[in-house]
């Protein structure tokens, strides 16, 4: 029984697998930018409605992660001979981890509003570092990133299955969903083990967990730092897919987006929170779109795609607490109990 929840979860994810491929092979490049983007935000909001569903803390501050993710991916990417982007993305997310053990230390003090305030400081506070340290993280221009050139043996094994060739746009659309896919199979597979329990019991009753033999700090250190480990491997996607690693990308505004991405889809669920990144993804080109064929200039109609976006978030929370994806099952429940 054991090995029936990881079982489950990787026969998901070679089916996730098939269908990226033929999505990606049907889409041409803009499409394909969307996707890493997309690839990039659900891996953040993955291990942020871990930390915020299954284990109670609250933080507004997962930007300044994804940024340091980024800018280790940019640092390790300048020069002309780079390490392999494996690696460099292996880096960005193990630095970005300890950053995330650190502040999970003091963040296992906090609860409520002060852990919120505490990482909201974060948020404030991270993107302002590369203006004092200007000659080496590039200042207010930040770093250009120079994505390597594509594995010949990548650029062939998908010549063999799909007789297209690689494109830059589609390599690192692959490359985005190959990592949301392994990191949300180990998410998973935590959620459902020994582990998840555990976050669920600290987030549920302190008391009773504490009196279960349950050490509250380090289950709540280690569901910052799982966290925080996501937000370092996107930042480090991120930079890759916008060439650059500037403080302007990283601002507040982002933390709160992939706050708002989570409730919309569903906290605690990884399914909501692909919902969610798709939602951060597709709704601003959607509303930019439609308030452009009503006749809006182009800079009303991107500024309509906020208010749309806050005013969808506002109706999920009113109508369906627990995101849609909540609302979807709560619905199912309810009609399978009256059939």
């Amino acid at each position: 029984m054991g090995r029936t929840p990881l079982r489950r979860h990787l026969t998901l994810a070679l089916l996730a697998m098939v269908v990226v491929v033929l999505v990606l092979e049907s889409t041409g490049q803009f499409r394909n930018a969307q996707f890493a983007s997309m690839a990039y935000y659900g891996i953040a909001a993955g291990g942020l409605t871990i930390l915020i569903g299954l284990n109670g803390q609250i933080s507004l501050g997962h930007g300044a992660f994804m940024a340091i993710g980024a800018y280790t991916a940019a640092l390790l990417l300048q020069g002309d001979n780079p390490l392999p982007l494996p690696v460099i993305l292996l880096a960005g997310t193990l630095v970005t981890l300890v950053a995330g053990a650190l502040v999970g230390v003091a963040a296992a003090r906090l609860h409520g509003p002060y852990l919120a305030g505490a990482t909201l400081a974060l948020a404030v506070a991270v993107p302002g570092i590369p203006l004092y340290f200007s000659e080496t993280l590039g200042g207010e221009q930040g770093l250009n990133v120079r994505v390597p050139e594509i594995p010949n043996w990548f650029a062939d094994a998908v010549f063999f299955v799909t007789g297209q060739d690689m494109s830059r746009s589609r390599y690192l659309a692959y490359l985005g969903w190959l990592c949301l896919i392994v990191t949300f199979v180990l998410l998973a597979n935590l959620a459902r083990g020994r582990v998840g329990r555990t976050w669920r019991a600290v987030r549920d009753n302190e008391v009773a967990a504490e009196l279960a033999g349950i050490d509250l700090g380090r289950a709540r250190v280690l569901a910052f730092v799982v966290s925080a480990a996501c937000a370092g491997l996107a930042g480090g996607l991120l930079a890759l897919s916008a060439r650059i690693a500037a403080p302007s990308g990283f601002t507040l505004t982002l933390s709160l987006l992939l706050l708002s991405a989570i409730v919309l889809g569903g906290l605690g669920t990884l399914t909501g929170a692909l919902l969610g990144a798709a939602m951060l993804t597709f709704v601003p080109q959607l509303v930019t779109g439609l308030g452009q064929d009503l006749g809006l200039s182009d800079v009303r109609s991107a500024e309509l795609a906020p208010l749309i976006y806050g005013l969808v978030t506002m109706l999920v929370v009113l109508f369906a607490p627990a995101g849609v994806v909540g609302g979807v099952r709560a619905a199912a429940r309810r009609r399978g109990s009256s059939q």
